[in-house]
Formats: C-alpha cells, structure tokens, sequence
C-alpha cells in the first residue's frame, strides 16, 4: 500500500477523478531471488502503436506527470544515453518506461513485456494485423526508435539494485469462435 500511494502521488498532484495508466495484464512473479512484478502492454495490429502526445487533463497533474516522465527518464540515463522520455509524443511507451522504472526503484524487479497478437483477422477492419514476430519486433522498434536506446530492449537495467528489463514477445493465438 505505501508504494501504491507514492507511486500514485509521483504521478499525479490531484489523484481524485484522475486516471493512472492502465495495463492489459499486471502479475506478480519471481524474477531471480526476488518477488517482482510484471507488465504487459499489448497490441494486436498496426495502428495501436501511437506517436501521440497525452493530452493531460488538469493543469497540476499535467506538470505532475511531466515531472514524473522527466524524473524517470533522468534515472535511466537520461538523453545521454539514448532515452527521451516525455509526455509530447509517444505518451504510451513513454508511460510504460516510466512505470516500469519507478516501480524498479522501490526495489522491485520489473520485466515489461510489449507482447503483439498475431494474425488477429477480427481486427483488421481497424488495422493491418501482424503476421510475425519478426514484423512485430520490427514494428516496436522502429516505434520506440528516437525514444528508447535500442539497449532498451532484451538487457536488464539496474535501478537502484533492482533489475529492470523490457522484452518484446509475440504470440498467436489462433483461436476463433468457431472452434469453440
């Protein structure tokens, strides 16, 4: 509960009504020794990857979250280093990094799983689907790229003695309704 209400006032100044990012799946886990936690973003076709910038809701938690990003980017080496964190453009993956980075920073080992749907037909009046791993490996890379350092991906990172990594998976399902 005390890292759930710091990580909550890091983010945001006026918490009440507002919204923190939300994951499509968050579970605990051992990773190495240590009980931590993990984190997955997924997507499943070509145009859920977004450059947007967020379009923050008060004017405190706009500077909050600002600071929030700097402040993360900052501990991941900052510009220097190829990251460049911010709430302009790439809001999501930028959030994501954030996230990952502060919970790291408690001491908590995070792995952050940008996992892509494979071949989701049902999808493809709203995108064009991904049809490998290799496509979506691309696809992400090539998004994070000027944002993240290609480092970013696959090597752990220490925060503060705990490992941080991010790691791009993808997986087909194949399911339909129709073989149920």
């Amino acid at each position: 509960p005390g890292m759930c209400r710091e990580s909550t006032n890091w983010w945001l100044e006026e918490p009440g009504g507002a919204r923190k990012p939300t994951w499509d799946i968050a579970s605990t886990a051992m990773i190495g020794e240590r009980k931590g936690i993990i984190l997955v973003e997924a997507k499943a076709h070509s145009t859920e990857p977004s450059e947007l910038g967020k379009t923050l809701g008060s004017k405190e938690n706009e500077g909050s979250i600002r600071a929030a990003i700097c402040q993360a980017n900052a501990g991941l080496g900052g510009a220097q280093a190829g990251w460049n964190l911010t709430t302009d453009s790439h809001y999501q993956l930028c959030n994501r990094f954030a996230w990952s980075w502060k919970i790291a920073s408690f001491g908590v080992p995070v792995i952050l799983v940008y996992l892509g749907f494979l071949n989701t037909e049902e999808m493809s009046d709203i995108g064009q689907p991904f049809r490998s791993a290799i496509e979506w490996s691309d696809v992400i890379r090539s998004h994070a790229d000027r944002i993240l350092p290609s480092t970013a991906w696959e090597s752990p990172m220490d925060v503060d003695g705990a490992s941080m990594r991010a790691i791009i998976k993808a997986v087909d399902l194949n399911w339909s309704v129709d073989s149920y």
